[in-house]
């Protein structure tokens, strides 16, 4: 991959770096093929040059004015920034804007638009204001540990900095956090994410784990006691295989557990469908591959079965890595068939679980999840929807359940004791003038 702009092996021998890692690499591709691309990853993981380096890329020589603005939460960031940049030694004028020292100094340096402006949400705001910043010709902003400059109660200004770059073409955003919903003034929601995070930079006290004893070769009858040990708490059920997946997922619906399986051969729409499905409640049990240990943002997970024990310790780890999240706590449990001992990379003290006999079915899920054929690139958002179901389908708000808006469809979900009267209320209705096909999901 080369870029006319600059030389890399320049620039890394000016830093002194070997090469850059995995992360920078996917950054630069991420950021090459799509506007808006955010970088999850630890402080100190190189996340200041996997920015810069598209920056640069994207800076044109000849032109005077100032194209790019990097916000940064702290003044001691946005310093860190300027310098690393200079050391990169790229011809292009840089300038650092932050409070704390003469604004007159920062007037001066802004007189002829440097091509990067690093700064402060306060003092690049106070900028602005006052005209110092040619706005209208920067393209690319970087947002270096957003989530630090909402918290800090910089959001306004961050705002007003962003909606005062009219010709925004593309956006980069790092954090060290992952973000449930961005903001929407960030104009970023369909983002690429890049996920870096290690997944238990410290193994998390919250993670119990436990293991259950199978009698027969085929474990589906403990896990099917197991489940109705628990009840219906959000479990996910890894299996090593695709076929193993769906033959589980079938079995347990047999026995009367409500539950939807995922794996990498499925058609996208379908896998949106039983990931939409899983986090709103409407079914409590997702059967899947290792394909879900990773990336998968799904908040309260209370267990995590390893129906198949993992072949790795990497995959044993990544599929822990959807419980004990946050502050929440989680338990992984590993099913042993007769033949099969634990594996030897698992350390952690593991509890004996002894389940009974006897069991109870777990009481179905009280909602359930309705496809709707319109989305973002239609104009629909949440409020349409709930204004939409509130309106014509007369449902309450606490009958209206988790909204997910994607691009051409969106799944809300409704408790289910409402659904088939809603569903005949709104047969013929519209959605923002346009007639939608509403049904449960598949």
């Amino acid at each position: 991959m080369s870029h006319t702009n600059y030389s890399l092996e320049n620039i890394l021998a000016a830093l002194k770096i070997e090469a850059l890692n995995e992360m920078q690499t996917a950054a630069i591709e991420a950021t090459d093929a799509n506007p808006n691309v955010m970088i999850l990853s630890a402080t100190g993981s190189g996340k200041t040059l996997a920015f810069l380096l598209p920056v640069l890329s994207r800076l044109e020589k000849g032109n005077k004015n100032t194209q790019a603005l990097i916000i940064a939460p702290s003044r001691e960031l946005a310093l860190q920034i300027e310098q690393v940049f200079k050391w990169m030694g790229t011809g292009f004028k840089v300038s650092c804007c932050y409070g704390g020292h003469k604004r007159e100094i920062e007037e001066n340096n802004l007189v002829q638009p440097p091509a990067l402006i690093i700064g402060t949400p306060g003092r690049l705001a106070d900028h602005i204001r006052r005209g110092n910043i040619t706005v209208d010709s920067i393209e690319t902003v970087v947002l270096d540990e957003f989530d630090k400059s909402l918290e800090l109660g910089f959001q306004e200004e961050v705002f007003f900095v962003l909606g005062s770059l009219k010709n925004l073409k593309s956006r980069i955003l790092t954090s060290a956090t992952e973000m449930e919903e961005l903001p929407e003034a960030l104009g970023a929601s369909d983002a690429v994410r890049l996920d870096y995070l290690p997944e238990n930079a410290e193994p998390t006290a919250a993670l119990a784990i436990q293991s259950v004893q199978s009698g027969e070769k085929d474990k589906i009858d403990t896990l099917f006691r197991l489940i109705c040990f628990h009840g219906n708490r959000s479990s996910i059920i890894f299996c090593n295989h695709r076929e193993a997946v769906e033959r589980t997922s079938e079995l347990l619906a047999d026995k009367g557990i409500v539950n939807t399986f995922y794996h990498g051969a499925m058609e996208q729409r379908d896998r949106e469908v039983a990931l939409a499905k899983f986090r709103n409640g409407s079914v409590n049990f997702l059967v899947t591959t290792d394909l879900a240990a990773r990336g998968l943002d799904i908040p309260n997970i209370r267990y995590i079965i390893h129906y198949h024990l993992p072949l790795t310790e990497d995959s044993f780890t990544h599929r822990n890595g959807r419980t004990a999240r946050m502050d929440a706590s989680g338990t992984a449990i590993l099913i042993l068939g007769s033949e099969e001992k634990l594996p030897a990379y698992i350390t952690a003290p593991v509890e004996k679980l002894k389940i009974p006999t006897d069991t109870e079915v777990p009481e179905k899920p009280k909602w359930t999840t309705l496809y709707v054929s319109a989305g973002k690139k239609d104009k629909v958002n949440k409020v349409d929807i709930v204004g939409f179901l509130s309106n014509r389908g007369q449902l309450k708000q606490e009958d209206i359940g988790l909204i997910e808006v994607k691009d051409f469809f969106s799944f809300v979900a409704i408790r289910k004791s409402k659904a088939s009267h809603t569903l005949q209320l709104i047969k013929e209705q519209k959605l923002k003038n346009k007639k939608v096909k509403i049904e449960v999901a598949k």
